[in-house]
């Protein structure tokens, strides 16, 4: 069975773990009929399209 020669520290361990809880920005792409920015997979809060065909009626 495997075991470790040395003792991971606490920042080594503690640090590791934290990088698990990194917030990163979330995912942006544009809309195809407006050029808005938007969430991927999402209806464009713009003008109301979604994968080319209308899905909201925005005025």
């Amino acid at each position: 069975m495997a075991v470790p020669k040395k003792k991971t520290s606490k920042a080594k361990s503690r640090s590791r773990r934290a990088s698990a809880w990194r917030l990163d920005a979330p995912a942006r792409s544009t809309c195809s009929r407006c050029g808005a920015v938007k969430l991927p997979h999402r209806v464009c809060g713009n003008c109301g399209f979604y994968k080319g065909r209308q899905a909201l009626d925005v005025d």
